[in-house]
């Protein structure tokens, strides 16, 4: 299993839209480096959801429902499909994770603009252990 992070900005699609379809098309990315990560994606692999923007935070969890497909808006890009795992019990914070040296390699902190992110698993437990 791999681990992810996906970002939003929450005035366009929140977690609080995802929740509400329960599964949605993780679709519209527009960069390479995203796009080649959305590939990788695999069934079963489990994604961060963060807010982006003012709120700057991890908010819940999600599950790789459908594997890489064409974007429907336009076939050169890719999609994939997340369905709700659980909310976060605490949003973990930018803030929070830049406090945390244990996350200092995290790649959201080195690539801070990609809106589709790898994790580590040493990351991705120490980060749900932080949202408990």
């Amino acid at each position: 299993m791999t681990y992810w992070m996906v970002k939003s900005e929450p005035q366009s699609y929140s977690w609080a839209d995802f929740v509400e379809k329960n599964e949605d098309v993780w679709d519209g990315v527009r960069n390479y480096q995203a796009r080649n990560y959305l590939r990788e994606m695999e069934l079963g692999d489990l994604v961060f959801f963060y807010h982006s923007g003012k709120e700057k935070a991890i908010v819940g969890i999600a599950e790789v429902s459908q594997e890489q497909f064409p974007d429907a808006k336009d076939n050169a890009w890719t999609a994939v499909k997340l369905k709700v795992k659980r909310p976060l019990k605490n949003a973990v914070s930018l803030a929070d994770i830049k406090a945390e040296d244990n996350l200092s390699d995290l790649p959201m902190l080195k690539q801070s603009r990609l809106s589709v992110l790898p994790v580590g698993k040493i990351e991705f437990d120490l980060l749900l252990k932080m949202g408990s």
